[in-house]
């Protein structure tokens, strides 16, 4: 079995994404190598995320959830997966809680903790290429995780229930699975709480009954999602359905505290999505909308598939960042965590070309000013390239989200509007609902751009990309 290390070393950028690959492959089975699923797959900044030797297709999750109760959370997952290498054992990350019984293919099978490691026998081995279905049944009460940023995911409980949060490990908090992005799925969720709280989750709500004090929700997301966009929200949620004008379904819940100061920009969401649809392409969903809770809840946005999470009422220029994550992070996936960049370039830029489309500064003004000035708002601004952030704890970071931008933004001045604009919904729909990495968009970009454009080109991954401190202008 191949050994994954804990960080790969310094390389340079022109074999870096050959040996992430290949690295990634070894330990998730690709290879063949052996009969033990490997215990991640070798994630730069989280190499104890994923599991090696199969490949998720769906999770199937039953929860019953009760803010009172002891354990909180009691829980099944049903998980099919597809084998990449014959088996012997394989392992789910899962945080905390109790395991009571896993089964595979119906038959109960041996298992082990270790740390977040849940290591599964079954009770037969799987064939490479076998589809099978383990089922976890599990429970307790589910905790945060501290991200290495400081920030806080998983699940976190609110005056009135709970959210979850997974970027970029928090989802193994609440469920046990694949959790890395090179790993997508479709979802069904079944939720049952006190029948005077609502829940919310992605997709599309699939039913809705009641028994007795208690009340079951049940949301199905088909087209593939990475585990870490997977939320799940529990409160006393004003909750609005409608449609867009061509019929896309609508499902907003707000917390009662914020929907007054929600109402005006949230009316704007229609505007925002055909705005996006305008320029980065179809829409790769089958729904959208919002939840908006407290802002003691959580201290930070985040874009849950179909669904983005809003820490009370937003503004304009998050909500049009969090609806660009819909093509850009969600639907085009980053492969690594090292290429968190292309998720978050592009939703700042969305920003940038909102303010332009609605009037104001152009953003040619904003990239200019931030070159002249941005350290007066992001003294970290020139600390490392957004294509290599230096720990796990810069890849959200403003060099990712601001200088990323100015690299998208150095793009679209070589290549001219109709080029870029052309680029852009091409790359969308070149990787829709699948995943990429850096590698993959500089070769795309290189492949579309015009070729008396190439030199310049390569200058921006040199200096802007991977370049350390602040680019010369030409």
């Amino acid at each position: 079995m191949v050994s994954c290390p804990r960080r790969i070393a310094v390389v340079p950028r022109y074999v870096r994404s050959v040996l992430v690959l290949l690295l990634l492959t070894a330990c998730s089975g690709g290879g063949g190598q052996g009969a033990d699923g490997a215990a991640g797959v070798g994630d730069p900044y989280f190499p104890k995320s994923g599991n090696g030797g199969y490949d998720v297709t769906h999770y199937g999750l039953t929860l019953a959830y009760d803010p009172e109760g002891a354990p909180a959370l009691t829980a099944s997952a049903a998980i099919t997966a597809r084998a990449g290498q014959d088996l012997d054992s394989f392992h789910l990350d899962l945080k905390g809680l109790d395991v009571k019984e896993v089964t595979v293919e119906g038959t109960r099978a041996d298992w082990s903790r270790s740390g977040q490691e849940l290591k599964v026998r079954p009770a037969h081995p799987l064939d490479k290429g076998e589809t099978f279905r383990v089922t976890v049944a599990y429970s307790g009460t589910p905790r945060p995780i501290s991200d290495p940023d400081g920030s806080t995911e998983g699940w976190l409980r609110t005056a009135d229930g709970a959210l979850a949060l997974g970027e970029p490990v928090g989802s193994m908090a609440w469920f046990p699975g694949n959790h890395h992005p090179s790993d997508k799925a479709s979802y069904d969720i079944a939720v049952t709480v006190p029948k005077d709280l609502t829940a919310v989750s992605n997709g599309e709500p699939a039913g809705e009954r009641t028994t007795g004090s208690r009340r079951t929700f049940t949301w199905h997301t088909r087209e593939p999602m990475a585990s870490y966009l997977a939320t799940l929200a529990i409160g006393r949620y004003t909750v609005t359905r409608s449609t867009t004008k061509d019929g896309l379904p609508v499902y907003v819940a707000v917390d009662p505290s914020q929907k007054s100061a929600s109402r005006e920009v949230l009316a704007r969401l229609p505007e925002v999505m055909d705005w996006a649809r305008l320029n980065f392409g179809p829409y790769p969903f089958s729904s959208t909308g919002a939840i908006v809770d407290r802002p003691e809840d959580a201290g930070y946005a985040l874009e849950t598939q179909n669904r983005p999470v809003f820490p009370g009422a937003p503004d304009t220029a998050t909500l049009v960042h969090e609806i660009a994550h819909q093509w850009f992070g969600d639907s085009v996936t980053p492969r690594t965590w090292r290429d968190m960049w292309l998720n978050e370039s592009f939703a700042t830029y969305a920003e940038w070309l909102w303010e332009e489309d609605e009037g104001g500064a152009t953003a040619e003004e904003t990239f200019t000013d931030l070159y002249d000035n941005g350290e007066d708002d992001y003294p970290d601004l020139w600390d490392f390239p957004p294509g290599d952030p230096p720990t796990a704890a810069d890849i959200s970071s403003d060099p990712v989200y601001q200088r990323g931008a100015m690299i998208i933004h150095r793009i679209r001045r070589t290549v001219g509007d109709d080029t870029f604009y052309d680029l852009v919904q091409g790359w969308t729909a070149t990787h829709r609902h699948g995943t990429a990495d850096t590698d993959d968009f500089t070769a795309y970009v290189e492949k579309q751009a015009p070729d008396e454009d190439f030199d310049e080109i390569e200058e921006i991954w040199d200096d802007w990309l991977y370049g350390k401190g602040k680019p010369e202008l030409p």
